[in-house]
């Protein structure tokens, strides 16, 4: 596999990977073996204009040659050039906050909350929002959370898409976090009257409605972010993976009066807007507006939501864009996985029946079908060995 013994060297944290990737060039990537692979992953949506973009490139290249680093003690001007440009496509009345990754986001709205003066937090089951001590406490997953407690102690979790969860908000809720699709959830869609009557609730109760995008955020479902398809204004929202086109890059984005909410020294991050990376997240939109993207991304998502409905021991498709999950009537999404993984096709098992899709937002019509034509094989390989067996 590689030429070194992971097992010595890093953390057992990840488990052994069984492939080292050493380039890439758009959706498709190469092992340390040869062998050639579709990336139907990114990085786990991160690399939404795949692999070595020659925008991101140059942007990156040029900026590194004039100011790497500046700290947050000075201003640089991708940065600033940045923060307007997530106001502008986000149409909201917002100030930015950078950071790093999207459990940096996270923890930044949870300490942001705590200066309404209220404590009392609501996320979802089934939610993920990130590893780090306070984000790992609004994940709505027990087996991540139970080797880490005590977390924060005032945190309820509720069902997405129900009525009793919209009761449970109440005006001691400082805020509630939302995913507009459950990625790490097995991709779970919220339905647009459960955000409508979250928002509803939330506004009511004077407590923040925080969305998390970070895997959905940035044209993975077809718009820039995944709650406009319910029609709402959150106050704040979380950013990471697809903005950096790579690069670690996270943000928060706030609105209302929920924007003067934090006073100097309350939060920070030496990285956070980093020039280099600010370069390479507005090459990044740069390229998904030029290119209509947004559009790509619907219609290819679409496209492969058809295909992979007609494939035989799929129960279906959830998702929007192409931020997709597969559900299997029967197999372990596992053995999929690894099937799709001998024949070329980079996805992941998100659980143990769900495949999660998520190319990059150049995807071609010819790489969906390959797609979804070696999902279909793979599923007749594991029936086949398993009849055998």
């Amino acid at each position: 596999m590689t030429s070194f013994n992971w097992n010595n060297i890093f953390l057992n944290n990840y488990g052994t990977p069984t492939i080292e990737l050493v380039e890439g060039e758009g959706v498709v990537v190469k092992d340390s073996q040869g062998n050639i692979y579709l990336d139907f992953l990114s990085g786990i949506a991160v690399n939404a204009l795949g692999h070595a973009h020659p925008a991101v490139i140059d942007a990156v290249s040029k900026q590194i040659r004039k100011l790497s680093h500046t700290s947050n003690f000075y201003a640089n001007e991708p940065a600033i050039n940045l923060a307007e440009k997530l106001i502008a496509i986000s149409n909201l009345d917002a100030k930015v906050f950078f950071c790093n990754s999207g459990a940096e986001a996270n923890e930044a709205a949870i300490k942001l909350s705590r200066r309404t003066g209220k404590k009392s937090l609501i996320a979802a089951n089934n939610s993920f929002h990130g590893r780090t001590m306070g984000s790992l406490s609004i994940t709505g997953q027990l087996a991540k959370q139970k080797p880490f407690k005590p977390l924060l102690s005032d945190v309820q979790f509720i069902d997405i898409n129900s009525k009793s969860g919209v009761r449970k908000i109440k005006r001691k809720t400082a805020a509630v976090f939302l995913e507009s699709i459950q990625g790490e959830g097995g991709v779970t869609p919220c339905t647009n009257e459960f955000l409508k009557a979250v928002r509803a609730k939330t506004i009511k109760t004077k407590s923040l409605l925080v969305m998390d995008e970070v895997q959905t955020g940035l044209g993975r479902t077809g718009q820039w972010f995944g709650y406009e398809n319910a029609g709402i204004t959150p106050d704040v929202v979380t950013l990471a993976k697809a903005l950096g086109g790579g690069l670690p890059m996270g943000a928060i984005l706030v609105t209302g009066d929920a924007k003067e909410l934090f006073e100097p020294g309350q939060h920070g991050s030496t990285f956070g807007g980093n020039p280099v990376v600010a370069s390479a997240a507005l090459a990044t939109i740069d390229v998904i507006e030029k290119e209509n993207l947004l559009e790509n991304s619907l219609n290819m998502g679409e496209l492969l939501i058809k295909l992979i409905n007609q494939i035989e021991g799929v129960t279906e498709v959830r998702g929007r864009g192409l931020l997709l999950g597969v559900e299997l009537t029967e197999l372990a999404a596992k053995d999929v996985e690894l099937e799709c993984r001998k024949m070329g096709l980079l996805l992941n098992a998100v659980n143990e029946k769900t495949l999660r899709l998520a190319p990059a937002l150049i995807v071609n019509i010819e790489q969906v079908k390959r797609c979804s034509e070696i999902i279909d094989d793979a599923i007749k390989n594991v029936k086949k060995s398993g009849s055998n067996s």
